[in-house]
């Protein structure tokens, strides 16, 4: 016994902890790997962001060089030149100051709204073209001599002032020109619109990208990225025709001496691959997570499989001390009794016959048992096979409850049969015989000392039904699919001293699938118990023989004396 059930368990045990773990250690993997997943995506991101950092520092030093060199030195050169700095000297409009330029500074003075001249002595200013309203005029005299004071840088001669004001977006160019004593004395610029910005933003892109073309794997340079620029006060002054998701975004300054506008620069997002030598890590934790509960589901399903391995070792150990149980006692009573007449110690005629029917007892039960233990070895190596032949019914149940008889008789049970006659089915007389003694010894174990069980033959839905009814406790709702299970017993009945070998209704149910019908277990009709009771019913299919197959013919009865 300990061989069978105490070897089995520290070796299931030792399997077990080893799935476990390496449970734990797939799991321990699959955080490794999601970490290592996470560090590497942080980087690449953090190469990503530096990369929109770099192109938006490159935007905004592009937007400075475009707007200094087309539109800013040619405005106040001009002005230079027409020696709007000298007091009294004719100041000139936008249009006259246009006069000479190429094409593309010209167009940016001529949508200049005026030209001003500021004396920084006598805080007067004086305007040519359109004239600016008061507040503006205020605005311009306030704002000139602190911003030259910050943000004028005498070594570029100029400095640009980009705000909203009046509600009017302005771009004041300027430049200072010094008095006789070399300090600066007069200012003279322009005040334009920030749309005339518009062309410098994208000029030269194509010699000036966003990125180094050695970074962009050869990427037109039109579709890196998109870009919005804005005054300090955050209103809008250019959107890109395309814009891109700031997922990968930076900000940038314009220079101060060119009016300080804010630029944002937002890569594409498909640009992100070329941009990481070796592209953007592979997310792989679906496939690594699916793997591990992958590995999770099998290492459960094998932890069952031994739970169920231990189980079923367990039972076959309490099968074999069933067995050698169900054997030894009618072994132990054939001995005794036969021992006693080869003896001569029986004193009376009474006592030899009732010796002769204990022995013939016995044999019957151990020829019982080893029919179930035959049938149970050919079900393992999936030998069974039966010859079905018509036969009448009726007979070959009577025949079994006579068999049967003298081992109901000896445990004080009565057994009764009430049969319908002319019920004819293609059976195996030896299989229906075991399945019927199966179910009778099982209601004899588990009734009560003098009860009746009742074996039934009749006729439901086209098909022969055999039942046989106890008066015992009964078989709960929830356990009726379970008792033919083999080994398995109720609950209540595993501690009792009922002995047994756990394969009987199991053995019964495969031979009734066999011949095609089906075996279940019910309450049994109140009006038959005294107790509870259950019935156990063989449904098998019927041979086809016109009225034999529906006439449940008439009923009888049959006794057995009880013991």
């Amino acid at each position: 016994m300990r061989s069978l059930s105490g070897s089995p368990r520290p070796r299931a045990l030792f399997v077990a902890a080893l799935l476990l773990l390496t449970l734990v250690l797939a799991g321990a993997l699959a955080v490794q790997a999601h970490r290592t997943f996470l560090d590497h995506q942080a980087t690449a991101e953090r190469v990503l962001r530096d990369n929109a950092h770099l192109a938006a520092a490159r935007f905004a030093q592009r937007v400075s060089r475009e707007l200094y060199y087309m539109a800013f030195w040619p405005a106040v050169d001009a002005l230079t030149r027409a020696k709007a700095g000298t007091p009294g000297a004719p100041l000139p409009s936008p249009a006259a100051l246009a006069v000479g330029l190429d094409s593309v500074a010209a167009h940016f003075v001529k949508q200049a709204r005026y030209t001003f001249r500021y004396d920084l002595k006598t805080k007067r200013l004086e305007t040519a073209g359109a004239a600016p309203s008061k507040a503006a005029g205020r605005w311009l005299a306030d704002t000139l001599p602190a911003h030259m004071q910050a943000m004028y840088d005498p070594k570029e001669h100029l400095a640009a002032i980009v705000r909203t004001v009046d509600g009017v977006q302005r771009a004041v160019v300027y430049t200072v020109v010094k008095n006789k004593t070399g300090g600066p004395g007069i200012v003279v610029g322009v005040d334009n619109d920030p749309a005339a910005f518009g062309p410098y933003y994208t000029m030269d892109e194509d010699k000036f990208p966003l990125l180094p073309r050695p970074l962009t794997g050869g990427v037109i340079y039109d579709s890196l990225g998109s870009a919005i620029v804005t005054d300090a006060d955050g209103i809008e002054l250019y959107r890109s025709p395309v814009q891109y998701e700031p997922t990968f975004a930076a900000h940038d300054t314009v220079e101060a001496i060119m009016g300080g506008m804010l630029v944002q620069v937002a890569l594409r997002p498909d640009m992100a691959p070329k941009l990481i030598i070796g592209g953007m890590p592979r997310d792989q934790r679906p496939r690594l997570f699916a793997l591990l509960a992958l590995t999770a589901g099998l290492v459960v399903i094998a932890l069952i499989q031994l739970r169920r391995e231990h189980e079923l070792s367990r039972l076959r150990a309490d099968f074999v001390s069933g067995v050698s149980h169900e054997l030894r006692t009618p072994l132990a009573q054939i001995r005794m009794f036969s021992e006693t007449l080869l003896l001569g110690r029986v004193r009376s005629d009474d006592e030899r016959v009732r010796s002769l029917e204990i022995i013939d007892q016995e044999a019957r039960r151990l020829t019982h048992l080893v029919e179930n233990l035959l049938h149970f070895s050919r079900s393992e190596r999936r030998l069974t096979r039966l010859a079905p032949a018509p036969a009448p019914l009726a007979r070959l149940v009577s025949e079994a409850a006579e068999a049967f008889a003298p081992l109901a008789a000896a445990r004080g049970v009565f057994l009764r049969t009430a049969l319908a006659d002319g019920i004819v089915a293609p059976v195996d007389a030896d299989a229906l015989r075991q399945m019927l003694l199966n179910l009778l010894d099982n209601a004899v174990k588990y009734g009560p000392p003098g009860q009746t069980v009742t074996l039934g033959l009749a006729v439901a839905d086209r098909r022969a039904r055999i039942s046989v009814d106890d008066q015992g406790s009964g078989v709960p709702a929830a356990d009726r699919e379970r008792v033919w299970d083999r080994f398995w017993r109720l609950e209540r009945d595993r501690g009792s001293a009922v002995a047994g070998t756990g394969i009987g209704l199991s053995v019964v149910r495969e031979l009734v699938a066999l011949h095609g019908g089906r075996a279940w277990v019910e309450d049994a009709p109140a009006s038959d118990s005294r107790g509870r009771g259950c019935r156990f019913v063989i449904e098998l299919p019927l041979e086809p023989l016109g009225h034999a197959a529906t006439d449940t013919g008439p009923l009888h009865a049959d006794a057995g004396a009880p013991a």
